[in-house]
This record gives C-alpha cells, structure tokens and sequence, in this order.
C-alpha cells in the first residue's frame, strides 16, 4: 500500500476544502488532480527534493512523489547554502523544487491519465534528516507501511466535523509537520498552513479560521503564554492543542492550561525515526495532574504521558536489560510505525523490532513516560550520573529565570562541573543559593552564565553542543 491512498480516499469523500494558505483554496479532488500531474513530471527522478516554507504545493509534491514511485525529501530552506548544496548533492537526479517554482504545481493544466500508485509499501515514501542537535544529521527512512501504520492507528477516516480545520505551522521538514498533513487529511479536517509563526499573527489565524486543531513546538507555546500574559487565548474554536518536539518545562505548560481553559492539551512525545508520536498525555491526564492532591497524579503533568496502542516502550541499562517501574534508563520503543532506519545503514537500528531513542527515561506504576534528557546529555560529575533535566526544572522556577539549559564542562577534580546558561535576569549568586535550597550539593550549578537567547533548531531543540563549545573557551565563563 502507498500512501497516495489517504490521498485518493479524502478525494473521494464529500468534496470540503482540503488545504488553505494565503487566501488560497484547494479540495481534496483538485489535489489529486495536480499531484497526478506532478507525478508525470517527477517520473525517471531519483527523488523529490522540497525546499520551500508551508505552502498547498507541498502535499502536492508529497502525493506526487509517492505516485511516482519516488522518495519525498523535504530539506531545512532555512540552511545556508554551503549545508543545503551538501544534502542536494547526496541527492543525484532528484527534482528540486525551491520557493520559485512552487506555484508552478498548482498552476498545471490538464486532466492526467491517473496512473495506479506502485504498491510497494517496503518502499522508502519519506527521508528525513534528523535535526542533529548532538552530531551531524542523519537521514532517517520512512516507508510506507510506517506512516501508514501511524495514520491508520491515531486516526478515524472521515471523523472530523465538516468545519474542522487544523492549523499546521511547523515547518514541512519536521516529521510533525509531515504526520499533521496526512491526519488531517485523512480525518477530513481543513489544513490551514502557517509560514511563519509570530504568537500575535497564530492567534489572529485560529480566530479567523475556525482553527479547532493544532500543534506547536514548546518555544513556540513559551512564546504564546509570554505574549499573553495574564490575558486569556480567547480563541473558542481550539477544541485540541498538542506541543511537542522537545521538552516543554512545567512552568509553560501550567501557564498555558490557565490561558487557554476550553482547550484540550496534548503532550505528543515521539521522533523522527517513529514516524512522529508514541506516547500521548491527553487532555484528562492535563487537568487530572494539574487539580489532584495525589503526589503521583500530579507529577503525571512532567510526563509524556503512556503508549499509543500498537507501541512498546521498555526501560533498560547500560547492559540492555530491561528495567522496574521507577527505575531510569534508556528508552526503547517498538511498533509498526518505528523505522529506525538510516539512509547508508544495514538495516533497522534497532534488534527484534527495538528501536533505541537514545532518551533517558522511567516508567511509574500506570505506564507513564517520564524523560530525563538525551542519553549524550547526561553529567557524570564525581561519578555521579546528574540528569540537566532535574536541574533546569528547579531553576525555571526562580522568577528571573525564562530559559535555562545545564551542561557538563571538563573539571580536573570532578571530571565534569555544572554551568547554568540562563536567559533571564537576577544575581548569579542568589540564582545558585535557590537551587541549593532544592537541590543537592552536587546538583547546584558551580557557574551561572546570561545569554540573550539559547541555541535552538527551528523545531526548538537546544543545541547544547553549541553552548560546550563557546564555553570551552575560559574569557566566555562567568564564575558565581
């Protein structure tokens, strides 16, 4: 099976309106249509490379891709051009379709001869290439039956209300930007694309809209609840908010849920490699957590929340053992949605269907996914694994604190110190006393460094090996 199938079944359904972007309309049939189109163009390619912004030619692109037996390859537009040339020259003889050529897709005349989609569903529909915040990128295979197994699993055909609609503002090479296409359309919901995102112009757009839909990355909600302050969303429509990504601190969420009070939250934890989401802390867990005087229950709102049905998730050691409840150690996940494949790879990464995230994490007693960071991020300090996460949580709670991001730096007595880099205000001396009065010893930062911003992707994951390097260098620390 392929996925054109979401494709031509949303065509088939009652003809709503399939896609907005700037005053631009399309239905499903006319998508078809012009992906139809595109596939006689991209046949005899290698693949199909998009480098443009959320535009009604990027599923367009994707359905003709896939129609035409080709892999869909949607590139960082925001790369320079050094880092964009290299990933298109590992691409030869792929179309390239920049933002000068977009149009031109939904511009194509004619009625096609629709042509049977192949029906490989082992073949490669999707490359993406992982955002690279601890090494280089790597380009992570979808195929078919991945994101298949994902759409047919989270989603009922033609469930959604006839004026649904959701609005898709993350950027087209993120692998929720990718699934947002495919559910919706699947779900029948309208797609309404975002090209840029700016909190006051998103919440102009679900109002204006109708948006009852939509997902955003945790910079993206932090940014939401600063523009808002202590005014609420007002946006009535918004039945579902899901954020996901990265790791979103407590304090934002918190603020958040008092901002947007009729509005379903969704915690979606999952990667490129799974084909987006495997554990979802839904709207119930949100409210059940923020309201419960159970320790347990309250604790569930720093969770991921438990499985999707059709995944596995497992906690083992360094050894590969597999772990007790409240015990921390790697995460495994399994399902037919995993890949865990990469491009110049044997194979699958991962042994008997288990993929390793590479995530520090804990299971409670109910199933609930606690994460601690990426495994590279651990700080061993005098022997002692220290989670970041931990500490970053303690100090989001001081008031001067916006961002924080703790590493671990080379220490000839402990092997690796503690330096805080804060975006925020307030004494570096005081800022480290109120992490000690919460934490241990050994957990208290001995630096506390100020920036302006912390380094990020553009789906918001800190690029903590940016930080290392800049503060490797002993004029850019600032001892408290």
């Amino acid at each position: 099976m392929n996925i054109a199938v979401i494709l031509e079944m949303a065509a088939s359904a009652a003809d709503r309106p399939a896609v907005t972007e700037g005053g631009r309309t399309l239905s499903a049939a006319e998508l078809q249509r012009l992906a139809h189109l595109a596939a006689d163009r991209f046949r005899g390619r290698s693949a199909v490379l998009y480098l443009g912004p959320n535009h009604p030619a990027y599923p367009v692109a994707l359905f003709g891709a896939a129609l035409a037996g080709i892999p869909f390859v949607p590139l960082n537009y925001r790369l320079g051009r050094e880092q964009r040339d290299a990933l298109v020259d590992r691409h030869p003889g792929a179309e390239v379709l920049d933002p000068a050529g977009l149009d031109a897709l939904l511009t194509a005349s004619g009625e096609p001869e629709p042509r049977p989609a192949p029906q490989d569903q082992d073949a490669v529909a999707v490359v993406l290439y992982t955002s690279g915040t601890t090494a280089a990128p790597k380009a992570a295979l979808l195929r078919h039956r991945h994101l298949l197994a994902y759409v047919f699993n989270t989603q009922d055909f033609g469930s959604a209300d006839p004026g649904d609609a959701g609005l898709v503002s993350l950027p087209p090479y993120h692998v929720a930007g990718l699934m947002n296409l495919l559910t919706n359309l699947y779900a029948g919901r309208r797609i309404v694309y975002q090209s840029l995102f700016e909190p006051a112009d998103w919440l102009a757009t679900v109002r204006r809209e109708g948006v009852t839909h939509a997902m955003v990355v945790p910079t993206m909600l932090a940014r939401l609840t600063a523009a808002l302050g202590d005014a609420e969303a007002d946006v009535p429509s918004l039945r579902n908010l899901a954020y996901g990504g990265a790791r979103c601190p407590r304090p934002v969420v918190e603020r958040a849920l008092r901002q947007f009070p009729a509005t379903g939250f969704v915690n979606a934890y999952g990667l490129t490699e799974t084909a987006s989401t495997v554990c979802v802390l839904g709207p119930d867990d949100h409210w059940r957590s923020l309201t419960s005087e159970d320790p347990a229950v309250r604790a569930r709102l720093g969770s991921v929340g438990r499985p999707l049905p059709g995944v596995d998730v497992e906690i083992r050691d360094e050894e590969g053992t597999a772990l007790g409840s409240g015990e921390t150690g790697l995460v495994f996940v399994r399902g037919a949605q995993i890949s865990g494949e990469y491009e110049g790879a044997a194979g699958p990464g991962g042994r008997n269907g288990w993929f390793a995230t590479r995530d520090r994490g804990r299971l409670d007693a109910d199933g609930y996914l606690f994460l601690d960071g990426r495994a590279d991020d651990t700080i061993i300090r005098g022997g002692e694994n220290i989670a970041p996460a931990e500490i970053e949580d303690v100090l989001l709670q001081h008031p001067g604190v916006q961002e924080a991001a703790v590493l671990g730096l080379p220490d000839p007595e402990w092997g690796q110190r503690l330096v805080a880099v804060l975006v925020g205000t307030g004494d570096p001396e005081e800022i480290r006393s109120f992490a000690k009065r919460r934490l241990r010893s050994s957990k208290t930062p001995d630096t506390v460094v100020f920036r302006p911003q912390l380094p990020r992707t553009a789906t918001g994951k800190l690029l903590r090996r940016t930080l290392v390097a800049e503060l490797a260098e002993p004029e850019e620390t600032t001892d408290a």
